[in-house]
């Protein structure tokens, strides 16, 4: 299926993999790659050897295309540019919007700049600034996320701006697929559904944890780090909303403490990763230390299979996925099952597909 997406980076389906901390690694996203969609490795909780070493895996695993998922906002953001530009990788992707420098200099290296935002202005701004297409996620995606649903939002930004946009928030089947390109999408992007793969090297018990989950078991709390972040209800959850401010302060200064070992970052760095995310925002001290070490809480859980001490992001489409298909079947399924439902339509309906 060609669509303005897969002309843009260079794969068969319109079908993105989203760059999760601690899941999207080499075997996933060159898994993904060899489907056919496009594969997005998460670099955050990487150091700049592990960063290239990782690319060097995927490229050894896959010929296709695939792309990296950076913080714009990271100290050595251009450090880890770079590396993406000797290495040769197709696609930048960033969760806060890049700047319009990183745009410009990512884009004369011949990397296709897609960053994700969760409001029509932050499209709007990075369109501005040359992005090659963006990636608009609904409050129903996984993470930190917005209050706007997929289906208000996403038709908003199709109006906006004229790259190509993914949709996200809510996809997990060829339906959602067929859905957003009738919005005007040129594809979709998954997360929680390509978490619940095969391929993912999430521990067995907490993929057993999400597949169990109805979607009632999907929260979305702010006691994590002060800002909007939907995951399954969790012990670690529960305690934290429990918690008061001492205690709260306590677990913050353990966790970061425990994150800084593992990142090899200074006191002083991840203050400042912290305060960049409480900027704008009424964050308490606590809340700012759990921002900047969320990895860690993600570790406990994608890594170690702690889901008690763990935290758990998720999507809503948890409480609706009930398989770990390989990364092969689903790219399949889903493009079998979008192309049933278009030719359903009446004559006529699958027009625009490939715009």
């Amino acid at each position: 299926m060609e669509t303005a997406l897969t002309r843009l980076v260079g794969v068969r389906h319109p079908v993105v993999q989203t760059g999760m901390g601690w899941v999207a690694g080499p075997r996933l996203v060159s898994a993904v790659a060899n489907a056919g969609a496009l594969g997005i490795l998460a670099s955050a909780t990487m150091t700049l050897d592990q960063l290239r070493d990782a690319i060097r895996e995927v490229r050894s695993r896959t010929e296709a295309p695939f792309g990296v998922n950076l913080r714009a906002d990271a100290g050595d953001a251009g450090d880890r540019v770079r590396i993406l530009v000797e290495e040769g990788v197709r696609v930048a992707s960033f969760a806060l919007a890049p700047s319009p420098e990183l745009i410009a200099g990512l884009k004369a290296a011949g990397v296709v700049v897609i960053p994700s935002v969760g409001a029509r202005r932050h499209a709007e701004k990075v369109a501005a600034w040359g992005a090659d297409a963006v990636v608009v996620q609904g409050g129903e995606g996984g993470g930190h996320t917005g209050e706007v649903a997929t289906s208000v939002l996403l038709p908003q930004v199709v109006d906006a701006v004229r790259i190509p946009v993914v949709a996200a928030g809510g996809f997990f089947d060829g339906r959602g697929l067929a859905a957003a390109l009738a919005y005007g999408a040129a594809g979709v992007a998954m997360g929680t559904r390509f978490l619940l793969t095969a391929e993912s090297t999430v521990p067995d018990a907490v993929k057993a944890r999400y597949l169990a989950a109805t979607v009632r078991d999907v929260t979305v709390t702010r006691a994590v780090d002060g800002l909007p972040h939907r995951m399954l209800r969790s012990e670690l959850v529960d305690a934290l909303e429990r918690s008061g401010r001492v205690r709260a302060l306590g677990r913050a200064v353990r966790e970061a403490a425990g994150f800084r070992r593992l990142s090899g970052l200074t006191w002083r760095q991840l203050v400042r990763d912290g305060l960049a995310l409480r900027h704008g925002k009424e964050l308490s001290w606590s809340q700012v230390l759990l921002a900047a070490n969320t990895p860690m809480l993600l570790k406990s859980a994608m890594v170690d299979g702690r889901t008690d001490l763990g935290v758990m992001a998720a999507g809503q489409v948890a409480g609706v996925i009930d398989d770990l298909p390989s990364c092969a079947e689903l790219v399949e399924r889903v493009m079998a099952q979008a192309a049933e439902v278009i030719g359903a339509l009446p004559a006529g309906g699958g027009a625009g597909v490939a715009d």
